[in-house]
């Protein structure tokens, strides 16, 4: 058996990886794939967490909540800053309350949206999709 036959039975592979192999074992697609899985898990992150603080902030106008109060301002200057071109994406209906559900509702269901294809482009850019 010659040596390249023998160290792929050994291992269980023919041949190479599929991917480049450098000095000290490194091997650029599993760092590729670790980068970009990463990279995805960050942007799903951030974008679950935009689409909460706009969820937060409808249950909190819908539900009533005191306007006044500091928790309810930061929520609702983080959701407007979040909701980007979904502010005044439906024109004022009478009840500012389903003004906020549709306009920020809106917002929050493309921010999941978002993270939904940016993170399975990024782990399919990554080499694995998933």
């Amino acid at each position: 058996m010659s040596d390249e036959v023998a160290g792929s039975a050994r291992t269980g592979r023919a041949g190479r990886s599929g991917g480049h192999r450098l000095r000290g074992g490194f091997e650029f697609a599993v760092f590729r794939a670790r980068l970009f899985g990463t990279l995805a898990t960050i942007v799903r992150w951030v974008c679950t967490v935009a689409a909460a603080l706009l969820a937060v902030h409808v249950l909190l106008t819908v539900a009533g909540a005191n306007p006044a109060n500091a928790l309810v301002r930061f929520v609702a200057d983080w959701a407007e800053t979040l909701a980007f071109g979904f502010r005044d994406l439906f024109v004022k209906p009478r009840a500012p309350k389903l003004q906020v559900l549709l306009n920020h509702g809106s917002a929050a269901v493309c921010w999941l949206l978002v993270s939904a294809v940016a993170g399975r482009l990024l782990r399919l850019f990554g080499g694995r999709a998933g």
